[in-house]
């Protein structure tokens, strides 16, 4: 299986499109046709997941893209027609635990182009015409410029765009092909008026992280997917604890049932951050302490391997795949509680709580404290978004970020430690060396954390 990162940006254009002078290398005319598969109930378009067969010169390879951060990982094997390979459907336990996939949508593409440069980096720019097949009959046809990194740095992708906009071309969204075929149209973004409702909503955006970083998840190879999915996790409890003077159901349930999931996720997340944090500090030592203290990380290492074997086994169990049947279920049929309860109170009385403790908390807090201050800076943060706050929730991260690198910084000292005390001399002396450096971190947060929360306190005047 290849697996690739796709940085790509696309734009509409109109039948007679050219590109203009972009001063490339052509590439070669190409014709293919991509048959689109997904469920019954479209789960895998909902969550931003594109799987096709794409048939090129008699040849047939699988494609999965994923998305990742401001890209899309792409997974392509070969395979007949009948159903995906297995490597890829396993990926789709989430996905598929209803049913299997099934061909949806079949477009027929020309694709002609330029190998472009700019600035060190290197693009595809193609102009592909597109025709949505209904069996053997045209049913629609489209015309989309295609401009896809190849090398350096994706920015650059950014004039390109503006050179081919000026020819004609309108950027989009970036919405897949398969949503045109459907024509399916992006969400905007509104928030619903009644509260409820909002709260319904926010809560199936946070199924969708979930269900749509699932898949990243499983493959392992970028840890921004399993972060992004314990993020909706971890919203997904917040905005249920707010809800509970919206709705009238019992919502404890499934958060507790989330909290089970957090907990999984959780475990190797807190270990890729600590390694990412430590293997660029062990980078700046001396030689001979940063060579012991990649041997000391070794032991780190090994304990992510077997948490990540834990958490695929938590995936692929009836208790996780339940919990997705609840989480939309329980999404779909909440009842209003009967209680006047606007979101600006909400979110009134969340920030209070945080005002409370950071006067509990006084001039010199404990390690512990700002640890909880953090955990009420990030619900405040939540409620925030389900009221609309867009000022206090940007003044609520900043807060969560310094009392998040405060206790980053506390975490690493303390496996520090705990490495140390069964370490050989040399890796103890480089442990020292890095919990330095993490004392001088921390000391650097709890600097900077009040006039964070004084930003916050002025955003929410």
């Amino acid at each position: 299986m290849e697996i690739t990162t796709e940085h790509e940006r696309k734009l509409d254009a109109p039948g007679d499109f050219e590109l203009p002078p972009l001063g490339g290398a052509p590439l070669e005319s190409r014709v293919f046709t991509s048959v689109y598969h997904d469920t019954a109930d479209g789960s895998l378009a909902r969550a931003g997941i594109t799987l096709r067969r794409r048939i090129e010169h008699g040849r047939s390879v699988w494609q999965l893209k994923l998305p990742s951060a401001d890209a899309r990982l792409e997974l392509e094997q070969p395979g007949g027609p009948a159903h995906p390979p297995d490597e890829l459907a396993r990926l789709l336990v989430a996905h598929l635990r209803r049913g299997p996939v099934a061909p949806v949508a079949e477009l027929r593409t020309r694709r002609r182009g330029e190998l472009v440069s700019r600035r060190g980096a290197t693009a595809e720019v193609t102009v592909d015409e597109v025709a949505v097949m209904d069996r053997l009959r045209v049913a629609d046809r489209f015309v989309e410029v295609e401009i896809e990194l190849r090398s350096g740095d994706p920015k650059r992708l950014e004039e390109l765009v503006g050179e081919v906009a000026g020819a004609g071309a309108r950027p989009t969204d970036g919405t897949p092909k398969l949503f045109r075929a459907f024509g399916l149209e992006s969400r905007d973004g509104r928030r619903p008026d009644a509260p409820l409702e909002a709260l319904r909503a926010l809560l199936r955006d946070q199924l969708r992280e979930i269900l749509a970083h699932d898949p990243g998840t499983r493959l392992g190879t970028d840890p921004e997917s399993l972060h992004d999915m314990r993020v909706g996790v971890r919203r997904s409890r917040a905005l249920l604890r707010a809800g509970r003077a919206l709705s009238g159901d019992d919502l404890q349930p499934l958060s507790d049932e989330l909290a089970w999931l957090g907990e999984a996720l959780g475990s190797i997340r807190d270990l890729d951050v600590l390694l990412e944090r430590l293997r660029g500090q062990a980078e700046k030592l001396d030689p001979p302490d940063r060579v012991a203290a990649g041997r000391l990380l070794r032991t780190l290492e090994r304990q992510r391997a077997s948490a990540r074997r834990a958490l695929l086994k938590t995936l692929d169990g009836e208790r996780y795949l339940r919990l997705l049947d609840q989480f939309e279920r329980t999404v779909d049929e909440l009842q209003p509680s009967g209680d006047d309860v606007g979101l600006e109170k909400l979110a009134e009385k969340q920030l209070r709580k945080l005002r409370r403790a950071v006067r509990a908390a006084g001039d010199d807090p404990a390690d512990e404290e700002l640890h909880e201050l953090r955990k009420l800076g990030k619900r405040t943060r939540y409620v925030y978004e389900l009221a609309g706050g867009g000022k206090v929730v940007k003044r609520a991260k900043a807060l969560q970020d310094v009392l998040g690198s405060h206790q980053d910084a506390v975490v690493a000292e303390d496996w520090l430690r705990v490495l140390a005390e069964s370490a050989p001399p040399a890796q103890a002396l480089a442990a020292g060396r890095l919990i330095e450096g993490e004392r001088t971190r921390r000391a650097e947060a709890r600097a900077a954390w009040p006039e964070a929360w004084r930003r916050l306190e002025r955003a929410a005047r």
